[in-house]
């Protein structure tokens, strides 16, 4: 049998009875990063054979395990955190197991995508799971064009190393929408970043983050009678603050506060 086991994605105590005693059950855990895995499987006391499983070396591996089970075996699967399989190495295994008639279930637990949409406060009835952006433009963008005009809400993984990067695709691709990072969830620094595409805030980036965007509305497809401009000086001239005037048409024409204040600098 080959149990797919979701581990904690920040706090250690963040499993599953079920988990624990499957982990503690099989013979060979096979994991992501052994030297990673090996902080939780010491924190439960558990001591069991481990493989390493990833995506650079997921066919052989997912070829040993697929023997190793039809040798009578229990093997678990574990991904570095979370659910195995989500934006994580699994897929190939799991076809594998399913073209070899060989029995595999699933031991559920934390998943960080669900857990940020729910700390985004967005809208959870209904959401599409992208994960990580792809590296080549191109395919980045037949994955952004496939949902950019999907209504229910978008969540993304992003790495550190690409967050201003994706950002910025993401306003030039969907436009100033609400969005919201969530990082170090259910760690001590737990925190939630609420912002628009157009005006990503200044914060110290560490580790990787979860990016809950706002489904596509058929109202931002207004079409406006006045320009930017006159849609202001309308406003400003019925008694309205500078600094709310701008607020206010940035907001209902979807685009950054700073593009419409530079309407207000006399040239």
């Amino acid at each position: 049998m080959v149990y797919f086991v979701a581990t904690p994605i920040g706090n250690l105590k963040d499993i599953t009875y079920r988990a624990i005693e499957v982990l503690n059950s099989v013979d060979v855990i096979a994991c992501e990063d052994t030297r990673n895995s090996l902080k939780l499987l010491n924190f439960y006391n558990i001591s069991k054979k481990l493989i390493s499983y990833h995506k650079f070396n997921e066919k052989n591996s997912a070829d040993g395990i697929v023997k190793l089970a039809k040798e009578n075996k229990n093997i678990a699967v574990i991904s570095d955190a979370g659910m195995p399989l989500i934006s994580d190495p699994g897929n190939i295994l799991v076809n594998k197991l399913i073209d070899n008639d060989v029995e595999f279930t699933i031991i559920p637990g934390a998943s960080a995508c669900l857990s940020a949409l729910v700390l985004s406060g967005f809208d959870s009835s209904s959401f599409t799971f992208i994960g990580f952006l792809d590296e080549q433009n191109k395919i980045k963008k037949i994955q952004i064009e496939n949902v950019k005009n999907v209504k229910s809400t978008l969540i993304f993984y992003v790495s550190p190393y690409n967050l201003s990067k994706d950002v910025q695709f993401l306003y030039e691709n969907l436009g100033n929408r609400e969005a919201c990072f969530v990082n170090e969830i259910t760690k001590i620094h737990e925190k939630t970043i609420h912002f628009n595409l157009g005006e990503l805030p200044q914060f110290e980036i560490k580790g990787e983050y979860v990016l809950v965007v706002e489904g596509c509305k058929e109202n931002k497809q207004k079409i406006f009678e006045t320009t930017p401009k006159e849609q202001l000086e309308e406003l400003i001239k019925s008694g309205i603050d500078k600094n709310e005037a701008i607020k206010i048409v940035a907001k209902s024409r979807n685009v950054p506060k700073n593009e419409i204040y530079k309407l207000t600098i006399k040239k």
